[in-house]
């Protein structure tokens, strides 16, 4: 069980990381993002809300992490994720809205 935040490089990410305080936080943002972050495994590079597959795509990097709570600190994110929010409960993640939990 994986926690993805979105907007890694944000300090509201890094502050819901420590809030939630566990290892399994995985930082995702879809800005590019130097290789050494990436390295590490603790952040990924995520699909750009823009994408018109970008529900569908985050649902693949989701299942493909063992992601099972996703918080979206990007209004356009969670926009998109919440109107999928079934098709995302059917796999067993949840969409939270990231703002609301800092």
């Amino acid at each position: 069980m994986k926690i993805l935040i979105t907007s890694a490089t944000s300090a509201e990410a890094h502050r819901l990381k420590s809030k939630l305080n566990t290892d399994q936080v995985i930082l995702g943002d879809y800005i590019e993002l130097p290789a050494f972050m990436l390295q590490s495994g603790a952040m990924i590079r995520i699909p750009s809300p823009a994408s018109a597959s970008y529900t569908h795509e985050m649902l693949t990097l989701c299942l493909d992490n063992n992601i099972t709570s996703v918080y979206a600190l990007i209004d356009d994110e969670y926009k998109i994720l919440i109107m999928s929010r079934q098709l995302f409960s059917e796999y067993g993640i949840e969409i939270f809205n990231g703002n609301n939990e800092s």
